[in-house]
C-alpha cells in the first residue's frame, strides 16, 4: 500500500498540470491495479474516481488500506 498525494503535488513532480493528472486518472482502464484512488484533492478532499461507485469506492479503498497499514 502506498501513500496519498494531491493532484497538484503529483503534477509538480511530473511537470504537468493537476487537470492533466485528473484526466489521466479518469481514463485509467484498471483503477484498482493502477492506484489512482490515492490521488486526492487539495486539503485532503476526496474528489472524482472513475471506478465502482465513484468517491464512495475511493473512500472505501483508502480506509481499507489504512486498516492494513496499522
Amino acid at each position: 500500500y502506498g501513500q496519498t498525494m494531491t493532484y497538484g503535488a503529483l503534477a509538480k513532480i511530473l511537470g504537468t498540470s493537476p487537470r492533466a493528472i485528473g484526466l489521466t486518472c479518469a481514463a485509467n482502464p484498471t483503477p484498482i491495479l493502477i492506484p489512482c484512488h490515492r490521488v486526492i484533492g487539495k486539503n485532503n478532499n476526496l474528489t472524482g474516481y472513475s471506478a465502482g461507485k465513484g468517491i464512495k469506492t475511493k473512500k472505501q479503498l483508502l480506509l481499507r488500506e489504512k486498516n492494513f497499514d496499522d
